[in-house]
């Protein structure tokens, strides 16, 4: 498998000032799994960030959009994982005259993960359609979260003032099919509800846990509803998001190690992890230390085989 490329000029300058552009807005980095045959699934991150957003001249190269990555196959309508703010910029490369037709996947309703709705303009035209499935929250189905949180005076938007057809749909623990994708939807430990994904799409499979809380004992112990999810997939997209010592002042806050996002994939005999949700006060060089050391952790066992820090505009291609 291919490494992804350097990112072209982090930048453009107008009349001395930096100017920081998306990540995505400013090339493009790509993977490919399998070097031979037909591209069956590409996985496009649009969003890497947790917390909040973050742009700033220390992370031009992965980018500062919160939680949002695109599945897309031939012949198959897209999914999208999550809708962080990166959700704006998949929507520039969609048909944005009302035949836009897909899903998204919501891993639970923490800003970062919800708030790039209102931005994504292929679902405000008439004829546009979009099922948004999730986990329920707190006695409300996902429809009235979305009713409660996105309304003046928070939002001047409500999502139904949205022109196309959204339609919301509570996933807890089931297996549920969206087009010819299969999909399966566990729990997973974070701080409230949360659902982690194994989208099986164009014969690949992809596991997306963004969120995950490890033990808050600092052990590496793996739920086996966390291993069912991400058993042998090509790839795994993975919480990142801290170093063991920023995990002992946050052990509570619901996020994991680096050092567990490597354990979580070796154990499931995973293809490719994608560190992801990645800590706002990481800059490029933090990440790439967290790199470093997810590589460093697997101790010459090379499982699983691939290690990637997700950037904003990094593509795998998955041939089979």
């Amino acid at each position: 498998m291919m490494g992804p490329s350097d990112m072209s000029h982090p930048g453009r300058t107008t009349e001395g000032a930096e100017v920081f552009l998306p990540a995505l807005l400013r090339g493009s980095r790509r993977s490919c799994i399998e070097s031979e045959g037909e591209v069956t699934l590409t996985v496009t991150f649009y969003g890497v960030r947790g917390s909040t957003p973050c742009p700033c001249e220390t992370n031009l190269r992965y980018g500062g959009n919160t939680a949002c990555v695109a599945l897309e196959a031939p012949g198959c309508e897209p999914i999208v994982l999550d809708l962080g703010t990166g959700l704006r910029y998949w929507g520039d490369t969609l048909p944005q005259d009302g035949s836009f037709r897909g899903a998204a996947l919501i891993t639970h309703l923490h800003w970062d993960h919800v708030q790039g709705l209102p931005f994504f303009v292929p679902v405000d035209r008439p004829g546009a359609q979009f099922d948004i499935y999730g986990p329920p929250q707190d006695g409300l189905t996902l429809e009235q979260a979305f009713e409660d949180f996105m309304r003046p005076p928070y939002f001047p938007v409500r999502f139904r003032d949205l022109r196309g057809d959204i339609r919301f749909h509570d996933v807890t623990d089931t297996d549920i099919a969206i087009g010819d994708a299969k999909v399966k939807v566990r729990s997973v430990p974070h701080v409230g509800l949360t659902n982690g994904y194994r989208i099986e799409m164009g014969g690949a499979v992809v596991a997306y846990i963004s969120d995950h809380q490890q033990p808050q004992d600092g052990s590496l112990t793996v739920a086996d509803h966390v291993v069912e999810l991400c058993e042998g997939a090509d790839v795994l997209i993975h919480d990142a998001q801290y170093t063991p010592a920023e995990f002992a002042e946050k052990r509570h806050w619901g996020h994991c190690t680096v050092e567990y996002a490597v354990e979580v994939a070796s154990v499931s005999k995973v293809k490719t992890l994608c560190l992801f949700h990645h800590d706002p006060s990481h800059g490029d060089d933090a990440v790439d230390a967290m790199l470093d050391r997810a590589l460093a952790s697997r101790n010459g066992t090379k499982s699983p085989t691939e290690i990637l820090a997700a950037a904003e505009g990094l593509t795998i291609s998955i041939d089979h």
